[in-house]
C-alpha cells in the first residue's frame, strides 16, 4: 500500500466514532467511558452505523446514559427509545442486554467500567470480565469498545475484528487467512514503519473497519487499492 493512498484512507475514514459522538474519553472519566461502551453495545448488533448514532443522540436526549439511569429507565422506556432511534430490530435483546449489564456493573464494580480496568491483571482479563457483565456482550463489543480506549487504558489490547482483518487483507497488509493475535502484532509494525503525525493507530483500526463496512460488505472496489 503506497504512503499516498494510506493518507487518504486514514483522513477518509478514521475519524473516531468517539469524536463524531462528542464522547471525550481523553480524561479517562468514567462517565465518558460509559457512554462509549453504551455505543459499542449498540455496534455489537449488524445494523448500520447511522442507526447507532440517532439511537445514541435520542438517550442522549433523554439523559438515559448512565447505568442508573437505565436502570431507573425500566424495560419497557427503554424499548420505546431504541424504537426512537430506529433500533427496532433488536430493541427487546438490546433492552434486556442494557439492564443485566447495568444491574452487573453495579453490584460487581460499583457501577465503574474504570473499577472493571482496575481490577483486571491483563489486556486478556479485561475481556473476560468486560464479557461476563451479561449475555450478549462478545468478541465483537468488547474489540469495538477497546479499541478507542488504547490510548485511555494500559490493557486495553484487544484483537482487530473480522472486519478489520478483512481489510488488511483485502489491502495486502496482512497475509491471508492469519490468526486475530498475529494481525495485532503485523498491523501495529505496519503503522509503527508507516504512522502520520496527527493520526494514532486508532485512526487507522477504525479506517479499516469503515473500509470493510462500506466497501467488502456491498461488493465494491475497494478505492485505495
Amino acid at each position: 500500500m503506497k504512503k499516498q493512498e494510506l493518507r487518504a484512507l486514514v483522513e477518509n475514514l478514521g475519524q473516531k466514532e468517539t469524536e463524531a459522538l462528542g464522547i471525550d474519553l481523553s480524561r479517562g472519566a468514567d462517565e465518558e467511558i460509559f457512554k462509549w461502551f453504551f455505543v459499542s453495545v449498540l455496534f455489537g448488533a449488524p445494523i448500520t452505523e447511522s442507526a447507532v448514532i440517532k439511537t445514541y443522540k435520542r438517550f442522549e436526549k433523554h439523559h438515559v446514559l448512565t447505568p442508573k439511569g437505565i436502570l431507573d429507565t425500566g424495560w419497557d422506556r427503554l424499548v420505546e427509545i431504541l424504537d426512537e432511534g430506529g433500533y427496532t430490530r433488536y430493541d427487546f435483546k438490546t433492552a434486556d442486554k442494557l439492564l443485566l449489564v447495568s444491574r452487573n456493573l453495579f453490584e460487581k464494580y460499583g457501577g465503574s467500567l474504570t473499577e472493571v480496568h482496575r481490577q483486571s491483571a491483563d489486556s486478556r482479563d479485561l475481556e473476560r470480565r468486560l464479557k461476563a457483565l451479561g449475555k450478549g456482550i462478545g468478541d465483537v463489543t468488547v474489540s469495538i469498545f477497546l479499541r478507542e480506549l488504547r490510548d485511555v487504558w494500559q490493557k486495553a489490547d484487544a484483537y482487530p475484528t473480522p472486519l478489520v482483518i478483512a481489510a488488511a487483507e483485502q489491502l495486502g497488509i496482512v497475509k491471508r487467512g492469519i490468526a486475530p493475535e498475529d494481525a495485532l502484532r503485523e498491523l501495529r509494525a505496519f503503522w509503527r514503519k508507516n504512522g502520520m503525525d496527527r493520526y494514532t493507530y486508532v485512526n487507522f483500526e477504525t479506517a479499516l473497519l469503515r473500509l470493510a463496512k462500506d466497501y467488502l460488505r456491498k461488493g465494491r472496489c475497494f478505492p485505495f487499492h
